[in-house]
Formats: structure tokens, C-alpha cells, sequence
């Protein structure tokens, strides 16, 4: 058996009179925090058909966004999220950032709204109270105005090629509501619950959650929870969920765990959304959790356990256990014997598809492997892991899935035998010194890259910090073994021996410290028992021991009362260092006639402070956004299904905003919100040698983007919004609240150092420290007590300026401390890419091990303050192209303007003769500042086409062509009077001050002799490039942008012009001859048209005249005796009468012609 703890004693009075005597006398006991009720928050997951029903909790599965959100929205007809202007979210149609309407009309430029989408899932929020009711609790908090305070912390991607490398959070106010199916007799409300929606990210599959009250209500401490997507579980038809990996086992049976030695607890750090933990002997299960092991499942694999040695890996003992299992991002590797699989989870967030693996798949299949390791941070968008080969491959090593091994560097050649410390706590190692005769048994080793700390462990323990001078930690004994080292990563690093003892270690110091078995545990222990702990029994074993948050935690197997349970529970470093000490330097003094115990207290220091730190933000780049609920309109404040389905539907938007704010043509006020409210919120845009008013960050005065437009004050609706809802007359009954989201620009600096620091090039991160001593002493003395030092990792690339002064009348030393970058370890690079990691130590000198102070969450360690800081461009920056003040400055320098016959607001055209000066801004993401770019840059034309759809991209040779000044083949596109260009005067060098771009399209460019489609002049899309890379030195960041710009009015070739020329003149020529041919002839013309129609008149008239009469004659014929007669009467009379009137129309003819 491998107990966690000793062996469950007999709690003699003895015993229990120590610990209580240790607890009553401990100094730094601050016993007011007990006087608070110990409360803590609780948080589930619930989807939406969950929401609402008591003891419902989900998992993490779905990643979809809901659509049916979009229907609740169809009630807010008269809101500021009126549906009328909402559009589809996947139109395909290209987003305008803005449009230029006529001054006085009323409104700013529009914008097309987008479908309002929802996330899965909900999270449930209660909170409880020691030995009190939680609902009463819930409500009562309710009445009082509590309100949860939730934090979610997206995790950056490992694959920033695909995904954007930045530091989000998101801030949301819990919503109260009633629980649904409760027989409740009470006025208002029986069980209630807060619920916020649970976001999620494209490219983030790991989340914090962090919970924490408004400030009313009792007193509840924050608390963090993990809410990570699971992919390897999958929902069925029937709405189940299963497992991807294998069978889930529902039986905890004691022989899995007791008698079973501990292991490491392998995964990528910040980025495994899931845990794996094997070891379970002569089964091929894990244990699997996605919440740090809050909850967890027993899983048996589904991959076939057949394994037949072979002569090159002759097997040893076959056994079903999984021995080696590393999780990652989004796939999981297990060793079962010598075989190696891995298992990709369903993650589409990540993926944008199901990409996920139907069954283990077996790598290295012709290789033998004796141990698969892992790598615990990714790099250069990938992450690894290392299979040891055995067999014919002895001693190669492979990194993932490459099949290419690669030998070992050899650093440092171990001694052979363990050094004579002689009674020192450490020992340089330098070849000169004597040695014991115990062998070095080296087992393995662990490297930190942020301090550069290497570990070499077996029987001993070595450390460096530059892998070639290594130090000898005497204080660990030689005569036990190193099983695994645990890390931090921020200055911590716990041993376990294969005894399962617990050794700890504090980074820039040389003491190892026994936490397990030691009288500090005992300590603990019966402390625990006399609360009544559940975390603790008679019989335990120890699973695997981790870091999370900074803090070690167990996970531990209990049996108490012939039951088993797993158990993750926190091991309480400071404080059984506490007890330890006070066990040990303690002293007995008599005073009269009776015995006074006192401690003695090592710290040098009594009080220590953090003060003058700067706002956090522009060094951890963490962005922030705000939502609030919707106000409801009812009286109890409670809200209901539709008005959380706004909620959702807001957040959802308002991050959709965010994503899709990275675009080349920078709005006219740098918030991703603006353009969310524009049209409801009254603002003042940037008009014309006017301020921004609006933005959120004090921008320098910039043109409109419309020339000759200047925005004003408008009458606008966020007051009749204000006046529906202060008369309860809000459309669904659900009022929005515009300012309630927003981004967050001025986040306040807490007491405490940042959890990382980026650093640009040449840039400080300046602060101090307060110290106070323990006793008034004089000025020598108090300077001589109480020393700071700071320690680099990496010297070369920071450095650290210390100033002391000290306060005589406060018995204290004020430290200032300057942290900057040197200038010179880091080239350029994209925002957020290849960092370089380092860190900065700043230790108290003499206080480690030996400084705490109480808080509300038990004691913390003071003295040893460790901050990772990373090199290079930090997250959250970009270039962008300053459409507004490059068409007024154009406009200015050209003295005209003429856009395109056909306006596109989101791309105006310039004039190809006009010459082109453009403008760019750096904008900072995270701090909101924006302002223009004065640093060098190239710019290349790398693809075109005459309209959008027709723009191809141009091959390395092509784009040198069309933009080197170099170029000798008559195809450059552009060209510019400046005359400094890189080092290989191949490209021109540009900068703000630049005389501006010439337009060529010269003979062999693609924009040569663009034929024009309508009766217009000529238009051409280019594709353009813009890089500072290698001619930009103050900034380590690598700008990078790429945009269309439109150009209109190209001008014809020669040759063409010359040939457009020669016919138009052809057909004008030719038409003014026809035309004195028509003038001359068109009297004979007229006459010969006249007497021509004349005829046919004639011909017409007697043709009808004979027609008539021989109708007549036949009818005539055909007629009978009487009638015949009559008619024939009739039609002589008719037909003599148009006789006589023909002789008589002839006469008249006659008489009138006359004589020649």
C-alpha cells in the first residue's frame, strides 16, 4: 500500500493538545478571517432545455451556435436590437464598414446588423453556506442584491497560423431565475438560480471561469472553474452522451488504486482541454476529466491489446495496463506495452470541421518503444511528444509523429558518483570536489523555459541554469529516488520519491523541504479530523500528484467505512511549512513561577507591498469586454426563457463583433462596438479637424471619410428606448441597455504582480516594493536587514534596475524596480508569434521558506514573487489602413477628388493620374490607442485584376517585376521619388513623410492597356502588401497588411489609343461625306420619291376600281327575275352615277390645265 498520509492514528490527548496549542499560538494566525461564514460558489453547466430544472448539469459537448435564438429577437420590433435591421450572418455579401450619407440628413453611416446566433449553454450559479440550506441562501442573497460577477478567460490557440494569437476575456452580470416544476407556496420565488450564457471561441477549446459577487450580500471568496469542451464524448440519437475513446466503467474497485504506486499526470500546460491518467494495473482504462479532476470518468479503451514480440522487440511481460498517456489540444497518446496510439477528439472549434478519430490509430508501428514523454509547452504552432525507442533503435528519439529520429545532444557528463557536501545545503559541481561511494543513478530530467532551469534527477538532485554549470542540492537524501518531479512553472517544483514521499522545492533557493511524512502533516491531519473533513481517511493512496493555479493538488483514493472514493484535495504547502517551523524553533522560557512558550520568527521582514504598479493591460495584453443582462420589466427582477435567450443572443454578438473587427480598412472610431450602436447611441464622429468624442480611446484628430462631410449631433433614440422602458412599455418586455456592452479599455492595476509580461522592443515595466522590518532599527541596520534582489533568467536580453530608499520614521525600505528590454535578443515577428520566453525572480533576501501571510483562502508565501515575461510583438497589435485621413490628405495635396462613377463606400477609388499618398495606423487592440504609423515599410503590388472577382495573385518574380526600381523589363506598376530602398535595392523604403506613389502600369505590367467595359475610363484592383520587416527598428513586431485598393481612369496603350483614334476619326469622316452626299442630292431625291408614290397611288385606286366592278357584274348575274330587275336598277343607277362623276372630275381637270 502507498499511502498519502500516515497510517490513521489514534487521536490521544496528547496529539490533539499539540495541534490545537500550535493553531491558538501560530503569530501570523489572523483569526478575524474566521469570523466570516465560509461560503463558496457553485457553478454547472445547462443547455437550454435544461435551464431552469433542479440538479440538471451537462457537459461540454455541442459547439454549434443555436439559430432559434434569432427568433426571439422577432419580438423586439421597437428596441435598439430591432430585427428589421438585421441581416443574414452568412449572406456572403461584403461587409461595409461605413457610408457616406448627405450632410443634415440626420443619420451616421450604416451599418448592416447581423443575425442574433446563441451559444449551447448556460452556466448555473448557486453558492453555499457551512452547515445552512443553500436555497434559503440563494434567495436571501437575491433580496440582499447579490449578483455573480462572471470572468471567462478564452485560451489563446497553440495553431496560430490558423487562428489569431490573443489574450480575451469576457466580464457577464448573472441573471436571476425561477426554478421551472417546483410546487412552491411562497409569494415570489422558492428555488432560484443565476444563469449566464457560456461563450465560446474558434480556436479556444480550454476556459477559466472565474466567479465573484458585486460586492453585496455575504462575503464569498472568488473561485475558479474549469469549463472545458470535452471531444471525445459524442450525443446520440436518444440525446445520451458516450464516449469516443471506449466504455465508460462505472465501478471504482479498490484493487485499481491500493497497492498501486502514483504517476505523473502528463499534459501540454494551458492548452489540454482534457486529462488522461492510466497506471490502472492489467486494464486498458484511464481515468478521463475535462474539470481538473472536480469530476472525472473510468473509461476501458477500445483498442486491441494484441501484441506479438518480435526479434528486434523481444517482448517482456505482456499486461493490459496503460502506462504512458499525454493529452494535448485535441488529441490524446497512450503506451500499452511497446505500441504507441493516439485518438483525435471532435473538436470543430478548432478544426471548422469534424475531425475527429473513429478509433485509435497506432503510430511508430515498426519501432519499439519503452516510454513516450511529454512536452509540456507547444511551439511554432504545433505541439510534441517523445517516444524512447528500445531494440535495434536503442537510444533514437522521436518527436511526435515524425519518422525522422534525431540523436541527442550530449550537455553534461553526470559524475559517476554522488558529491561530499560536507554539511553544505548545496554544492557547485566542478569535477574538483570529493565524492561519496553512492553511485548516480540518473532517472530523469525536467526542463523550465522560462528560467532556463534544468533538472537532473535519480538518487540525487542537480539544477542549472545554462545546462552546463550544475549545482548539487545536498538537502535531498541520497538514499532515496526520484520517481517524478512536478512543475509549476512559476517557481515551484514538488518531488516524489518512489517511497511516494513529497519533497518540495522553491525556486532561488537551495532547501528542499519534506512536506509527506513530516510532523507539519501530522499536524494537518489531525486538524482535519477534528473539523470533520471529508477529504481525509483512515486508509488512502495517492494517485498522481499536479499544479493547477499555482497550487498543488492531489488526487487520492479513499476508503472509509468500506467504501472507496477518488478525491482531489488541495496539498497545503505554506501551511505545513508554518507547522514545521513552529514545531522545530520554538523556545521554552521560565518567567516567575511559570513556563512561557515563544517562536521565533525568521522572516526579515513584517509587511510587504506592491505599490505604483502601472494599468495591466498594455503589459498582459488582455482584452476585455463587458454584457449585463437585459433589464426586465418585472416586478421580482426574475427573468424568463426569452429574455435569457436575448442575453445570449447579445454576447453572442457582441464576440462576433470582436472577430470580425481585424480588416484592413480602419473604421473612423477604433472600437469593435461602434459600429453595433452607431445608429442608436449619440456620438460625434470625426469630422473634419474635429475630436473624436465617441471612441474609447483618445484618438488624434482625423478627416471624414467622405470628403466634404463633417458629422454633427443628431436627434437620436436612446432616449425614447430610456422612456419605453422607464413606462414599462419596452417591446417583449425586455429593455437593452446599450452602454451595458462595451470593450474595456481602462482595467485598474490589483496588489499584485501581472500573471506574464510582454515586452516590445525597448520597453519598461516599472513598480516598487514596500518593505517594512520587524523591529525599529537604526538606518545601517535596516538596510542591511532587509535586501531585494532580482533575478534574470536571461541577463543578455533584460534587464533589472534596482533604487532603495529608505524610511527612517517607518522602519521600512521603498524599493524601485525597472524591468526592461535590451533591444537586441529578438528579431522581428507577427503579433503574438514565436515569443521569446524568459522570466523575472524578485526575492526577498533570507525570507524563503520563511515569510507568509494570511488571507481569506489560508496562508500565502511572501518573499519569492516569479513573473514569466515574454519577448517580442505582443498580442493585440495591427496595421491598418487609414482610409479617412488618406482621402482628405489626396484630396489636399491634389487639390481635387474624384471617387468612382460607381461609389463603393467600403472601397473609394483614386485617380490613376493623381498621385497616391497613403497612411496607416498602428492600433493597439487591447488599450484602444490608435494613432498614426511613422515607422519605414515596403510596399508591393502582389496580385490584380480589373474587377474583384478577377484578382489572381502574382508569383515572386512577377511581384519583383512590378515593384523593384530595379527592374529593366518595362513592367514595373509604380514608382516613387524617394531614393532609399532596402539593402539589396530591390524594393523602395516608404515611410509617413513619403512624396507619395506614382502610378506607371508600364508597358508588360497586368495594368497596362485595361480595355474599359462600359463608356468609362478604365478601372484595376490592385492587391497590395505592406511590411516593415527589415526596415523598421523600433518596434520588434512585424506589421503585415494586405489590401485592395481600387484605381480608376488607367489610360489606354499607344497603340491601342492610336487605333480607337483612326476609326472614330474613319466613322466621323465617313459621316460628314454621307452627309453632303444627302444635302446635294435630296432634292432630286424628294421629286423622284413624289411623282414614284404618285404612281402607286394611281395603280392602287384602278387596281380596287375594276376589282369592285367585276364584283358587282358577278353579283348582277346570279340575282332572279324580279329582284334582278330592281337590283339591276339599282346598281345602273349607281354605276352611271360614279360614271358621271368620273367624266365630270375629268372635265374639271381639263378646264383647270393649262395652256403651254
Amino acid at each position: 500500500m502507498s499511502p498519502a498520509g500516515p497510517a490513521w492514528p489514534r487521536l490521544r490527548v496528547l496529539q490533539a493538545l499539540w495541534a490545537l496549542l500550535v493553531v491558538l499560538l501560530a503569530p501570523w494566525r489572523l483569526w478575524a478571517i474566521k469570523n466570516t461564514q465560509e461560503c463558496t460558489w457553485q457553478v454547472v453547466l445547462n443547455n437550454f432545455e435544461t435551464v431552469g430544472k433542479k440538479d440538471a448539469s451537462d457537459r461540454f459537448v455541442d459547439q454549434e451556435p443555436l439559430y432559434t435564438v434569432d427568433k426571439v429577437f422577432s419580438l423586439l420590433v421597437d428596441a435598439p436590437i430591432d430585427p428589421d435591421e438585421v441581416r443574414g450572418l452568412v449572406s456572403g455579401k461584403r461587409e461595409r464598414s461605413w457610408t457616406c450619407t448627405p450632410l443634415g440628413s440626420g443619420h451616421l453611416p450604416t451599418l448592416s446588423l447581423q443575425t442574433y446566433l446563441g451559444f449551447p449553454y448556460y452556466l448555473k450559479i448557486n453558492y453555499s453556506c457551512k452547515g445552512e440550506s443553500s436555497e434559503a441562501l440563494v434567495r436571501k442573497g437575491h433580496l440582499t442584491g447579490l449578483k455573480p460577477v462572471v470572468l471567462v478567460t478564452f485560451q489563446s490557440p497553440v495553431n496560430f497560423h490558423r487562428w489569431k494569437i490573443e489574450q480575451l476575456q469576457i466580464q457577464m452580470e448573472a441573471a436571476p431565475f425561477r426554478s421551472k416544476a417546483e410546487r412552491c407556496n411562497a409569494e415570489e420565488v422558492c428555488l432560484m438560480s443565476w444563469y449566464t450564457p457560456m461563450p465560446i471561441k474558434n480556436g479556444s477549446v480550454v476556459m477559466r471561469v472565474d466567479v465573484s459577487s458585486n460586492g453585496l450580500g455575504p462575503f464569498i471568496p472568488n473561485k475558479r472553474f474549469r469549463v472545458n469542451i470535452n471531444g471525445f464524448l459524442e450525443r446520440q440519437r436518444d440525446n445520451t452522451l458516450q464516449f469516443t475513446v471506449g466504455n465508460e466503467l462505472f465501478n471504482l474497485i479498490p484493487r485499481y488504486f491500493v497497492n498501486v504506486p502514483s504517476r505523473p499526470l502528463w499534459y501540454t500546460v494551458d492548452q489540454a482541454p482534457v486529462f488522461i491518467l492510466g497506471g490502472i494495473p492489467e486494464e486498458k482504462a484511464i481515468l478521463l476529466t475535462d474539470t481538473n479532476f472536480k469530476d472525472f470518468f473510468l473509461v476501458e479503451l477500445s483498442i486491441d491489446s494484441c501484441w506479438v514480440g518480435s526479434f528486434y522487440c523481444p517482448p517482456t511481460s505482456f499486461t493490459a495496463t496503460i502506462y504512458d498517456a499525454i493529452a494535448t489540444e485535441s488529441t490524446l497518446f497512450i503506451r500499452q506495452n511497446q505500441l504507441i496510439y493516439y485518438f483525435t477528439g471532435t473538436y470543430t472549434t478548432l478544426h471548422e470541421s469534424n475531425r475527429g478519430s473513429e478509433r485509435w490509430v497506432r503510430v511508430l508501428a515498426n519501432e519499439c518503444i519503452k516510454k513516450l514523454c511529454p512536452v509540456h509547452f507547444h511551439s511554432n504552432g504545433s505541439e510534441y511528444v517523445m517516444a524512447l525507442t528500445t531494440g535495434k533503435h536503442e537510444g533514437y528519439v522521436h518527436f511526435g509523429t515524425i519518422t525522422v529520429s534525431d540523436y541527442l545532444v550530449v550537455l553534461y557528463t553526470i559524475p559517476e558518483f554522488i558529491p561530499d557536501a560536507r554539511g553544505l545545503e548545496f554544492l557547485m559541481v566542478l569535477g574538483t570536489e570529493s565524492y561519496t561511494n553512492f553511485p548516480m543513478v540518473p532517472k530523469g530530467m525536467s526542463y523550465n523555459p522560462y528560467n532556463n532551469l534544468l533538472f537532473i534527477w535519480g538518487n540525487f538532485l542537480l539544477q542549472s541554469y545554462n545546462s552546463e554549470n550544475f549545482i548539487y542540492l545536498a538537502d535531498f537524501p541520497k538514499e532515496l529516488s526520484i520517481k517524478y518531479l512536478v512543475n509549476s512553472f512559476y517557481g515551484d517544483t514538488a518531488i516524489v520519491t518512489e517511497t511516494e514521499e513529497i519533497w518540495y522545492l522553491l525556486e532561488g533557493s537551495y532547501q528542499v523541504y519534506k512536506l509527506f511524512p513530516s510532523k507539519g502533516w501530522e499536524v494537518h491531519v489531525s486538524l482535519q479530523v477534528m473539523q470533520q473533513s471529508s477529504l481525509y481517511a483512515p486508509n488512502e493512496t495517492m494517485v498522481t500528484l499536479f499544479y493547477e493555479d499555482h497550487r498543488l493538488y492531489q488526487l487520492v483514493y479513499l476508503i472509509d467505512n468500506q467504501q472507496g472514493r477518488l478525491v482531489k484535495r488541495l496539498v497545503p504547502v505554506e501551511q505545513l511549512l508554518m507547522y514545521q517551523q513552529i514545531s522545530t524553533d520554538y523556545l521554552l522560557e521560565r518567567q516567575g513561577s511559570h513556563l512561557t512558550l515563544s517562536f521565533t520568527n525568521f522572516c526579515p521582514f513584517t509587511v510587504m507591498r506592491l505599490r505604483d504598479l502601472p494599468n495591466p493591460q498594455i503589459y498582459t495584453r488582455q482584452e476585455r469586454y463587458r454584457a449585463q443582462p437585459p433589464r426586465v420589466l418585472e416586478p421580482g427582477g426574475f427573468h424568463s426563457d426569452n429574455s435569457l435567450a436575448v442575453y445570449q443572443g447579445l454576447v453572442y454578438y457582441l464576440l462576433w463583433l470582436h472577430s470580425k473587427y481585424d480588416k484592413p480598412y480602419a473604421d473612423p472610431v477604433h472600437d469593435p462596438t461602434w459600429r453595433w450602436w452607431k445608429n442608436k447611441k449619440q456620438d460625434q464622429v470625426r469630422g473634419e479637424g474635429g475630436e473624436s468624442v465617441g471612441g474609447p480611446s483618445p484618438d488624434p484628430p482625423s478627416p471624414s471619410p467622405c470628403p466634404g462631410t463633417v458629422f454633427a449631433p443628431h436627434p437620436v433614440p436612446q432616449d425614447y428606448y430610456f422612456y419605453l422602458a422607464s413606462n414599462w412599455r419596452s417591446a417583449g418586455s425586455v429593455h437593452v441597455d446599450m452602454a451595458s456592452y462595451e470593450k474595456i479599455y481602462d482595467l485598474k492595476a490589483e496588489n499584485e504582480l501581472p500573471e506574464r509580461i510582454f515586452l516590445d522592443k525597448g520597453t519598461s515595466y516599472r513598480f516598487s516594493v514596500f518593505l517594512t522590518a520587524g523591529e525599529p532599527e537604526p538606518l545601517c541596520t535596516v538596510q542591511s536587514k532587509v535586501g531585494l534582489a532580482v533575478v534574470l533568467a536571461d541577463p543578455e536580453c533584460i534587464e533589472a534596475v534596482v533604487k532603495e530608499k529608505v524610511l527612517v520614521n517607518r522602519n521600512s525600505v521603498l524599493f524601485w524596480v525597472t524591468l526592461s528590454d535590451k533591444r537586441f535578443c529578438f528579431d522581428q515577428g507577427i503579433s503574438g508569434h514565436h515569443l521569446m520566453k524568459t522570466s523575472m525572480l524578485l526575492k526577498v533576501v533570507g525570507s524563503s521558506g520563511h515569510c507568509f501571510q494570511n488571507t481569506h483562502q489560508g496562508p500565502r508565501m511572501q518573499g519569492n514573487l516569479m513573473v514569466p515575461v515574454l519577448i517580442g510583438c505582443p498580442p493585440g497589435k495591427r496595421l491598418a489602413f487609414d482610409i479617412t485621413y488618406t482621402l482628405e490628405y489626396n484630396r489636399l495635396q491634389n487639390k481635387h477628388y474624384f471617387d468612382c462613377v460607381h461609389v463603393d463606400p467600403e472601397m473609394p477609388c483614386f485617380l490613376f493620374r493623381d498621385i497616391f499618398y497613403p497612411f496607416f495606423l498602428i492600433q493597439d487592440l487591447v488599450t484602444g490607442d490608435s494613432g498614426s504609423f511613422q515607422g519605414s515599410y515596403v510596399l508591393k503590388v502582389v496580385g490584380g485584376g480589373p474587377t474583384l472577382d478577377t484578382i489572381k495573385e502574382y508569383s515572386e518574380e512577377d511581384i519583383y517585376r512590378f515593384n523593384s526600381p530595379l527592374d529593366k523589363t518595362g513592367s514595373l506598376i509604380w514608382t516613387t521619388r524617394n531614393t532609399t530602398t532596402t539593402e539589396d535595392s530591390a524594393f523602395n523604403i516608404l515611410s509617413h513623410n513619403s512624396l507619395g506613389i506614382e502610378w506607371l502600369c508600364m508597358e508588360n505590367s497586368p495594368c497596362h492597356d485595361t480595355i474599359p467595359h462600359s463608356i468609362f475610363a478604365s478601372e484595376f484592383f490592385f492587391k497590395v502588401l505592406v511590411s516593415n520587416r527589415g526596415v523598421d527598428k523600433s518596434t520588434y513586431c512585424d506589421y503585415q497588411l494586405t489590401f485592395q485598393l481600387h484605381i480608376h481612369g488607367l489610360p489606354l496603350s499607344a497603340r491601342r489609343a492610336f487605333l480607337i483614334l483612326m476609326v472614330s476619326a474613319s466613322l466621323i469622316v465617313g459621316l460628314v461625306i454621307l452627309y453632303v452626299i444627302s444635302c446635294l442630292l435630296s432634292p432630286y431625291v424628294v421629286k423622284v420619291c413624289n411623282v414614284l408614290c404618285w404612281k402607286i397611288n394611281n395603280i392602287v385606286a384602278w387596281e380596287s376600281y375594276i376589282y369592285s366592278v367585276a364584283s358587282d357584274t358577278r353579283a348582277f348575274s346570279n340575282t332572279s327575275g324580279t329582284k334582278s330587275g330592281e337590283s339591276s336598277g339599282g346598281i345602273s343607277r349607281v354605276v352611271s352615277m360614279v360614271a358621271g362623276e368620273n367624266k365630270t372630275d375629268t372635265k374639271e381637270t381639263l378646264r383647270k390645265k393649262p395652256i403651254s
